[in-house]
């Protein structure tokens, strides 16, 4: 017979958050969608969660590397990955890559999350961009 999963308040999750050593602080971009969101940070990452329906923890911005204070999606052109964000988009290296893994990995455990096989193989992308297929109906 499969376990029920234990599902955690927002409260628990903040200090538990806190006890990994995640820095946590007020949203700055979900604020305007959720009130009491917060952003978590860690390895140079970062996302936005707040509290959802009946106390569970719901995830506003998906994980992303943080550049000039915003956080990035993850690009997919075809040939190489890019993070993006409104003002810039910059490759993605290796070592980022292994970071914001480690974070997606490290924060979906701490909220009581579902990890995904093909998450857990590596970093998927927020975008899929080819240029072959660019402007195809």
């Amino acid at each position: 017979m499969a376990k029920k999963a234990l599902q955690l308040s927002f409260n628990d999750v903040l200090s538990s958050l806190g006890n990994q050593r995640f820095d946590v602080a007020p949203a700055q971009e979900g604020a305007k969608r959720a009130p009491n969101a917060v952003q978590v940070r860690k390895y140079g990452c970062a996302a936005e969660i707040a509290a959802g329906a009946e106390g569970a923890v719901t995830t506003l911005t998906r994980p992303g590397v943080v550049l000039q204070g915003e956080i990035a999606r993850l690009l997919d052109k075809g040939y190489q990955k890019f993070f993006k964000t409104s003002h810039l988009e910059i490759p993605a290296t290796a070592e980022r890559l292994r970071d914001l893994h480690r974070f997606t990995e490290e924060l979906t455990q701490a909220i009581g999350g579902t990890s995904l096989y093909n998450e857990s193989l590596g970093t998927t992308s927020d975008l899929y961009q080819y240029d072959r297929i660019k402007g195809r109906a």
